[in-house]
């Protein structure tokens, strides 16, 4: 690689959680578990899992989806080296109070490897069949937000909210990381890159349908430090990319595509492979290879 040419961002998969989505089969546990050893072995930083509990119309067709937090706990347990992390967990499916404790409680099991993701949540059907609350949902991840931070920060959170409210809420015992661990929201929009600048260690950008999409959104993420009087260099930047090693993969190009994303700034790449199986996963290597060797 030239001495001025941008290194890649680290690199973590994507694994695949809902029915009939692997290919047309559902992914087991032992394809998911799998395809996580397996990138770690190949020397992916992070494995992420999605949070849903299903797509379509529950009164017609729908895909059911396993739980992404039960997954990740069995993979901190079943991985060394790996980061685990969710990509994004919505927010209103939980207690906020209660979700602190539950990334604290699989920061101990894995060592101090977990990324709270956190989103809003947006896909309606899946609130209304299992009774979550889908209006105010901004309103809600405000509040929610500003409790599991001062949780993991600070080990305990008193916030009276619109929504949601905490009053003495502690996480004790500690995990392994008493400053907590990373939280990563996933979003775009002012009020949410607004909370990103002011609360989240991380930010992810989703998957941008174009290399401008994706500067587009870092001039915005940019332009939200700079209004709560934060160093924009402060936020670690994520972007989600998919890959068709069924498609006459150019692992050359990939890599070179990566590489201009770490010279605009983003730190990580989700990677989502076609096809979503221990088979796409392997024929990514190539790709692994050249970012290795530049």
């Amino acid at each position: 690689m030239p001495p001025n040419e941008p290194r890649a961002p680290t690199l973590g998969l994507n694994l695949p959680y809902v029915e009939d989505r692997m290919g047309d089969a559902t992914p087991r546990w032992a394809d998911i578990l799998e395809m996580a050893t397996e990138a770690e072995a190949m020397g992916f930083d992070a494995v992420w899992i999605s949070d849903h509990v299903g797509f379509g119309d529950p009164d017609g067709e729908w895909s059911g989806a396993w739980d992404s937090w039960t997954l990740l706990s069995a993979l901190g347990a079943a991985t060394s080296r790996v980061r685990l992390g969710t990509y994004v967990s919505a927010v209103p499916y939980r207690n906020p109070a209660l979700f602190a404790k539950m990334a604290e409680t699989l920061d101990e099991i894995s060592g101090g490897r977990v990324i709270l993701g956190l989103g809003a949540g947006w896909n309606e059907p899946e609130f209304r069949a299992y009774n979550f609350p889908f209006e105010h949902r901004f309103d809600r991840f405000e509040d929610a937000l500003r409790i599991i931070t001062a949780m993991l920060r600070t080990g305990r959170a008193d916030h009276e909210g619109r929504y949601e409210h905490a009053r003495g809420a502690l996480i004790r015992p500690r995990g392994p990381r008493p400053d907590g661990l990373p939280v990563m929201v996933g979003a775009n929009g002012p009020r949410m890159l607004r909370l990103t600048a002011e609360l989240a260690d991380q930010w992810n950008i989703g998957m941008p349908t174009s290399d401008e999409e994706l500067v587009e959104g870092l001039r915005d993420i940019d332009a939200a430090c700079a209004a709560v009087g934060r160093d924009p260099e402060t936020l670690v930047r994520s972007s989600e990319l998919l890959v068709h090693t069924d498609k006459g993969l150019d692992p050359e190009a990939v890599a070179a595509r990566l590489r201009r994303w770490a010279g605009l700034g983003v730190a990580h790449a989700q990677i989502q492979v076609r096809p979503n199986s221990i088979a796409g996963v392997r024929a990514f290597r190539p790709v692994v290879d050249a970012l290795m060797a530049s």
